[in-house]
């Protein structure tokens, strides 16, 4: 995945097969149309522009329309998607859904969990766990960067509390596949981390046992605020290149393109004269974490004794 945020899906884009056939026309033989589901369809041009969380989103809706039950509760991935969380790895090709009972059968785009109840909201029209419960099903059933990315997000946008994310964990029973994996990633959750990317990187320093990072902290000159870096180290700042960071305005020409690339070195040249060292790394490094290990290593930063256990003292909270 890349870092954007992820474009909002109208379920009003849906096409149903039959009605499209009603209306003279035949969606498997017509190229404006691209098939989402069995039975459901979408303009191609609103396709091309969806991100991979975003076409989740539609497949999930979708599946509302073939799928219709009042016992379904959309949850973990599919939950996720409609909230809007990032996910490290590939979306995936079946819809999460919450059932009371295992009378309820899975099917090739449908994977059910079979669960105690749990709080619900509706979004858009589909009733889904609440973000808590989603971060913590995500956290248990994912990978540990996709889970701490989800919690991360919930956190900062204020879709839920530390609080309401250790009472979710608090509420499995000693045993649940995942529990461990998920107390981690609500320990570590942090609002401060404002990126897909950062929290991925910060997965990996925890998984690698390197010095837990200060997050998002200011520095300035006598010219005022230089800017807030993304890690900083004592001194030793980190800062993971997303392409938000490099975004050019909507519309805008090489000239501009010019402006924002030359105002981020010029800041990148005032920083530097206020810190020990500047290390930086892309998505391409992040997601591995040998080249990770790596680079911050060039820059003295290297596994420590007692490995990740300092990262737990002093958790952030968001209210």
């Amino acid at each position: 995945m890349d870092d954007d945020p992820s474009t909002v899906f109208d379920p009003g884009h849906l096409r149903l097969g039959g009605a499209l056939r009603a209306a003279g026309v035949e969606p498997r033989r017509d190229a404006r149309f691209v098939r989402i589901r069995h039975g459901v369809w979408t303009d191609r041009v609103v396709w091309d522009g969806l991100t991979p969380g975003a076409r989740h989103v539609a497949l999930v809706h979708s599946t509302a329309t073939q799928c219709p039950t009042e016992d379904m509760v959309f949850s973990h991935a599919a939950a996720a998607a409609l909230w809007g969380m990032p996910r490290i790895e590939d979306w995936p090709t079946t819809v999460d859904v919450l059932v009371p009972d295992v009378r309820i059968r899975s099917s090739k785009q449908v994977r059910k969990h079979v669960g105690p109840p749990a709080k619900t909201t509706v979004l858009n029209g589909l009733t889904v766990t609440v973000a808590a419960r989603t971060v913590v099903d995500v956290a248990r059933t994912s990978s540990f960067a996709t889970g701490l990315a989800a919690a991360d997000f919930a956190l900062r946008a204020r879709l839920c509390t530390s609080d309401d994310l250790d009472a979710e964990v608090d509420g499995l029973v000693v045993g649940s596949p995942g529990l461990r994996q998920a107390r981690t990633v609500v320990a570590l959750a942090d609002p401060r981390s404002m990126s897909a990317g950062e929290s991925l990187s910060r997965a990996q320093m925890f998984r690698l046992g390197l010095p837990k990072p200060e997050l998002q902290v200011p520095y300035s000159d006598a010219a005022g605020l230089i800017g807030v870096v993304d890690f900083d180290w004592d001194g030793l700042v980190g800062e993971f290149d997303g392409k938000v960071k490099y975004r050019i305005p909507e519309h805008g020409d090489p000239v501009e393109a010019q402006r924002v690339l030359w105002s981020e070195k010029l800041r990148e040249d005032r920083l530097r004269r206020r810190v020990r060292g500047l290390v930086r790394w892309d998505w391409a490094i992040a997601i591995h974490d040998g080249r990770l290990l790596r680079r911050l290593a060039e820059h003295g930063i290297r596994p420590q004794r007692g490995g990740s256990v300092t990262w737990f003292a002093d958790r952030p909270k968001a209210s």
